[in-house]
């Protein structure tokens, strides 16, 4: 399920197979798909690019931002809600746009590992889980495992339209 490691060229991406007989496999898929997608829309930008916001009316906005964002979404409803791990959370109660925020730390190289380290993390944790299985720890009511993944899914997506602009903005990439 799990992308390989990124380098100077990104993430090699592939298309989800198009026989669609195991749901899970085709959300992973395509998850894998958009993750892909979001980590090769950082790649090779400079790391000053990567950090500025754009945007006056999205201050936080920024392409590293948007990665934290992706990672701190991840580790919530797939590692925490779906899988049950006692992990940290990533969002801030006091502050609702805290994983937007970039520190001095936050390099593309530091932001695209946590994020992929996060990928094996969600894996992991909804391994052996199927798509009718409820998640693992109840958050607002129930969800399954199918719910978990399809918001993840979508989420992702989201912002991988989100990280297009912001990588035309920095650079003048356009494309896949």
């Amino acid at each position: 399920m799990a992308n390989e490691v990124w380098g100077l060229d990104g993430v090699a991406r592939s298309w989800p197979t198009e026989l669609a007989e195991d749901e899970l496999r085709l959300q992973w898929e395509f998850l894998g798909f958009l993750r892909a997608t979001a980590v090769n829309k950082v790649v090779g930008v400079a790391p000053e690019l990567a950090a500025a916001t754009p945007w006056p009316t999205s201050p936080l906005m920024s392409l590293l931002g948007v990665v934290k964002h992706l990672t701190a979404v991840e580790r919530f409803w797939m590692s925490r809600v779906g899988g049950g791990l006692d992990v940290p959370l990533l969002w801030d109660s006091e502050d609702e746009c805290a994983e937007f925020r970039l520190s001095p730390a936050d390099t593309p190289e530091a932001v695209l590992s946590a994020y992929q380290a996060e990928w094996v993390r969600s894996e992991e944790a909804l391994a052996g889980l199927g798509p009718d299985d409820l998640a693992l720890r109840e958050v607002g009511g129930d969800r399954t495992v199918r719910w978990v993944l399809a918001h993840v899914v979508q989420e992702t997506a989201r912002h991988v339209g989100h990280l297009d602009v912001l990588r035309e903005f920095a650079d003048g990439l356009v494309g896949e």
